[in-house]
Formats: C-alpha cells, sequence, structure tokens
C-alpha cells in the first residue's frame, strides 16, 4: 500500500507505517517540521504541503492524520483534498481534537485576559474542534462515506511542574492575538492558577483533551 501520512510533523508516525511495510509520504506544512523528518529518517520522503492543496499524480491507498486537522479551519476543503488524492475504495483514518478539546483552558485563558483588561486581544478562531455530527457531514458533503468515528474524553499528563506553562506556551500561543508581552505574562499566570482547582492532580497537571477518531471511505 502507498500511504499518505498528512501533518507529519517530524516523522515518527511515517517511520512506524514504513516498518508495517507500506509505502509512505509525508508531508506537513511547517518547512521546520519537515526538515527534521528528513534529518531524522532520510529514507522516506517528505515535502512541504498544505492539507487544503495536497498535490500528487498517483492517488494513495490510505492518508492518515494525527493530531493535525484541528489547525486547519477550512475543514470543507481540507476534506476535499484528501478525497481527491485518494483511490476508489482508498480510505481516511484520522485523529484530531474534539468539540470541547482543552475547553477549561481556553476558558481560563480567556477569563484571565479580561480580568488583566485585555480580553479583546484574546482570539480563539485558529483551532477547529467539530462534534461527531459536524465532521462527519463535512466528509459526507465531499463524498466520503464514514465507515466510524468515535469521540472521546483524553486527560492527558503534561510533563513536570510547569507542564501547563508549558503547554501553553507551546500550543496556545495563538490566543494571545497582538497581546503585548507584559499582559500575556500576567494572563498566563492568572490562568494557571484558575486551573489548579480541576487540571493540578497530586501526579502533576493534567490537560483536557477531547479526540476525535475516525475511519471514512472513498467509495466512488
Amino acid at each position: 500500500e502507498q500511504i499518505l501520512d498528512l501533518g507529519c510533523g517530524t516523522g515518527e508516525l511515517a517511520d512506524q507505517i514504513k516498518s508495517s511495510g507500506a509505502g509512505v509520504i509525508g508531508v506537513d506544512s511547517s518547512p521546520e517540521m519537515i526538515a527534521k523528518a528528513k534529518d531524522n529518517f532520510p529514507d522516506i520522503t517528505f515535502r512541504v504541503q498544505d492539507a487544503t492543496a495536497l498535490t500528487f499524480e498517483n492517488p494513495f491507498d490510505a492518508i492518515f492524520s494525527n493530531a493535525t486537522l484541528h489547525w486547519v479551519t477550512d475543514a470543507e476543503q481540507a476534506a476535499r483534498s484528501i478525497y481527491d488524492n485518494l483511490k476508489t475504495g482508498g480510505r481516511f483514518v484520522f485523529e484530531m481534537g474534539g468539540k470541547n478539546n482543552v475547553a477549561k483552558i481556553r476558558r481560563a485563558i480567556e477569563q484571565a485576559a479580561h480580568t488583566e483588561g485585555v480580553g479583546k486581544e484574546y482570539s480563539d478562531d485558529h483551532w477547529y474542534f467539530p462534534s461527531k455530527t459536524e465532521y462527519a457531514t463535512v466528509l459526507e458533503q465531499q463524498g466520503f462515506t464514514v465507515q466510524d468515528m468515535s469521540y472521546f474524553k483524553r486527560d492527558t499528563p503534561l510533563v513536570g511542574q510547569d507542564g501547563m506553562e508549558n503547554w501553553i506556551n507551546m500550543f496556545g500561543e495563538q490566543l494571545f492575538g497582538n497581546m503585548p508581552d507584559a499582559a500575556r505574562i500576567k494572563v498566563i499566570e492568572k490562568a494557571i492558577e484558575l486551573l489548579k482547582p480541576t487540571q493540578l492532580t497530586e501526579n502533576g497537571w493534567i490537560a483536557d483533551y477531547v479526540r476525535l477518531r475516525g475511519i471514512a471511505i472513498k467509495m466512488e
């Protein structure tokens, strides 16, 4: 089989796919990620491509995507791009953030921003966290037959005493919009205090992940 790893990052999952005996190509919109993937796994083909504009001469038996499509706000165009690059009978296998993913973290940051007087700078429009029904509709409108889809909570431990702060700085950067650096620091500090009662356990910080996982088939 020929498989596309969509949103391959630094290539670890593409390498696992290759080790199963399949042919694999990895794509990511980040040139930095692709450069690292090429260094890590020089025997795999990696390319910089956007999920909404995949361009391949030959269609794939399957397209796999993990933790990527919630960063793609044009879900319809991404689904069309995926569909167009699959063989008839090919499958799209994915996991992404679902409805209410990291809702507690997002609410805490928004509340902290308003408390600090910079609420207008808060922006939560760079993520796409659909429900099962919403995403199934997106896929079906592009021609897919949804074979299976599950929606589940997956609380995720964050490493270290500064795990929540590190998570916010790594994944929540765009939530702060054009917020000045000084205000951003105060907002993060306030948000962490707001999150302690629910997200800090005796074993460390927990991120309130909610995931959407499924398989869709291109029947025609």
